[in-house]
């Protein structure tokens, strides 16, 4: 089954209480791609980037089974660049400098044999650009899915939401979840996003796991692995949206019940990307070590019960 992944391959520099970088590797689209890589082949990339991105990153997407062909290269233009510094407890960070560069102009074109894809990854991106997108598929995928922030919900609201009706499962965070809404409760907010059109909404709490939701108030809920050490959580829940969508198109399997199991393969995937800066543990984990923490997750969750009588 094929998966269409649109997004941002960009440069990122990272300061948290662990370290920092220099210009390293990063963009949503890339993450997404790298963790997807593991469970399915089938993987097309829509994106943009500068003559200064490396062709040997590029060379090795392909060599994952991932498809550059809608990736755009604009020789004479900088790649997007992002930096910023996370606080003590990780969950918080403060950009430092944001450089938009090809960005500025990104019209996303899928290739005409990329047009129907069984499945679709919208990356968070400009609503606008997103739209681009839907209004490029030949062919309904069998599952649309897609990320978004607060920084959209302040700047273009109406077009988020046009979107949204659009979509099956959108992905957002708990802080995310309560602005879009305006509830606080994450049920109330749930029912609500969900009355707008998809049919499934997950909400991540990072370090706390993540709820999935669905129109029939069917609710899931899977933990996050305890990590001694989390380095880095840029792009976590990125790779978290590649092992679950991933995870989908291996099993082509839209049910409640398989949302759920790719929820697990998700937090996996977010699981590995925390424990370095970057995409370097995504690139150097082997399909062994996610079959260990795949296992690892399921005797986190797993318990045998026998209810008494009082």
């Amino acid at each position: 089954m094929s998966l269409l992944v649109v997004g941002t391959v960009a440069f990122d520099a990272i300061e948290t209480p662990f370290g920092k970088t220099d210009k390293i590797v990063g963009g949503a689209a890339t993450y997404i791609s790298l963790s997807a890589s593991y469970h399915t082949k089938n993987i097309h990339l829509v994106s943009v980037v500068g003559g200064d991105f490396p062709k040997e990153k590029i060379s090795s997407l392909n060599n994952r089974g991932i498809s550059t062909k809608g990736l755009e290269i604009k020789e004479n233009e900088k790649s997007f660049f992002w930096s910023g510094k996370y606080h003590n407890d990780m969950n918080t960070r403060d950009t430092i400098d944001t450089q938009l560069n090809v960005l500025l102009d990104f019209n996303p074109q899928v290739p005409e044999d990329q047009t129907s894809p069984d499945f679709l990854m919208l990356g968070n991106l400009d609503p606008d650009l997103q739209a681009k997108v839907l209004d490029q598929m030949k062919a309904r995928p069998k599952l649309i899915a897609m990320d978004t922030m607060n920084f959209w919900m302040d700047l273009k609201l109406n077009k988020l939401k046009e979107n949204i009706a659009r979509i099956d499962v959108l992905t957002i965070n708990d802080e995310e979840a309560r602005q879009l809404s305006e509830e606080y409760s994450l049920v109330k907010a749930a029912k609500k996003i969900l009355g707008w059109g998809p049919k499934y909404l997950i909400i991540k709490k990072g370090e706390h796991g993540a709820l999935l939701f669905n129109k029939e108030n069917k609710v899931f809920f899977a933990p996050a692995l305890p990590l001694e050490e989390v380095f880095d959580p840029t792009g976590a829940g990125d790779s978290f949206a590649g092992g679950f969508m991933g995870y989908i198109a291996a099993t082509n399997d839209v049910s409640f019940d398989n949302l759920k199991r790719s929820i697990i393969v998700g937090s996996a995937m977010a699981s590995f990307t925390v424990e370095k800066f970057g995409t370097e543990r995504l690139e150097e984990i082997t399909s062994e070590d996610v079959q260990k923490r795949m296992q690892s997750f399921m005797d986190l969750v797993q318990v045998d019960i026998n209810l008494i009588d009082a």
